[in-house]
């Protein structure tokens, strides 16, 4: 049975969110703000998965409980960790007994989560918007998921009394630009956040499983056997890099659902291998890859859902 979150976000050349019911316990819960038992306010806990490879989407997960929850069922009995340190069937494990396999209840039904998988033709869409002032870089991209989260589950009626967030960016800044924007809830943003938090572990495993998942799944479609392996999907492995150049096409590059055209490693292939197109105005010195050049040579945004079709 596939995670709630990978049904729901499969198959999409656009960014899709999914959230789970809101358990039981938290939507009786009261605004704890000046209540001192600190164990019934609620927290909740961001991480990412995917943010560097070239492959696949980055998929943003959140999780959230009760204090009181985290402390003395979820930290001493289940073995969450900051998801990296975990193998991919342990992952894979935790998270089912969060949404309960095959129609079951959930083993662990007090903890509700959400996702954001935000694919590579949304990536690349917004890093490669024209003219170049207009780039929506990747942090920004991370601060506006994050952002839109945490309102999604504000007004589904949790009352959030502290957030950690495993850091995009410098820590103070970031920190700060979230107490602005939600200055009725106390946050943490850390390096390491998934290491140091419990709440935050459960995120990296819900995104971590949401992505390979994700993954997975479009590359049986997309990838033909004789490519050869796709491997980690990050750029500095030469089993990602050769699966590149064995698939590209000269004139449309690769499967948008799969590459983010925006990477260096994708420009590069395409700029070396792709049809090129010299362009007439002097502002275009070289020839440069045939799709790129339509991307950018448009007076105004042209996103790759156009340009694919």
């Amino acid at each position: 049975m596939l995670p709630p979150t990978v049904e729901f976000c499969k198959g999409s050349l656009h960014s899709k969110t999914f959230y789970s019911p809101v358990p039981e316990q938290i939507a009786q819960c009261k605004d704890n703000d000046d209540n001192d038992n600190e164990n019934d306010q609620i927290i909740l806990g961001v991480d990412e998965a995917g943010r560097g490879p070239v492959l696949g989407p980055m998929v943003y997960g959140i999780s959230y409980c009760t204090k009181q929850f985290q402390d003395e069922i979820l930290k001493p009995n289940y073995g969450f960790d900051d998801s990296k340190k975990l193998s991919d069937l342990e992952r894979r494990r935790l998270f089912s007994k969060i949404y309960g396999e095959n129609g079951e209840v959930a083993e662990i039904a007090n903890v509700g989560y959400a996702v954001t998988a935000i694919t590579p033709a949304d990536i690349s869409s917004g890093m490669l918007r024209y003219p170049a002032n207009a780039n929506y870089n990747l942090n920004e991209q991370a601060h506006d998921v994050t952002i839109a989260l945490i309102e999604g589950v504000l007004q589904r009626g949790v009352k959030l009394h502290h957030v950690y967030v495993d850091t995009v960016g410098p820590p103070a800044s970031y920190q700060k630009k979230l107490e602005q924007k939600f200055p009725h809830i106390k946050f943490t943003v850390a390096k390491k956040a998934d290491s140091l938090y419990c709440v935050v572990s459960v995120a990296s495993i819900v995104a971590k499983v949401t992505r390979d998942i994700l993954l997975e799944q479009w590359a049986q479609q997309v990838s033909p056997p004789e490519a050869g392996p796709l491997g980690s999907g990050y750029p500095a492995d030469a089993k990602t890099t050769a699966w590149l150049r064995n698939t590209m096409k000269p004139l449309m590059g690769w499967d948008p659902h799969l590459v983010r055209f925006s990477w260096q490693t994708s420009e590069t292939l395409l700029d070396n291998k792709g049809i090129q197109i010299e362009w007439e105005e002097k502002s275009k010195s070289k020839p440069v890859w045939a799709g790129k050049s339509m991307l950018q040579a448009e007076r105004k945004p042209l996103t790759l859902d156009s340009w694919y079709g």
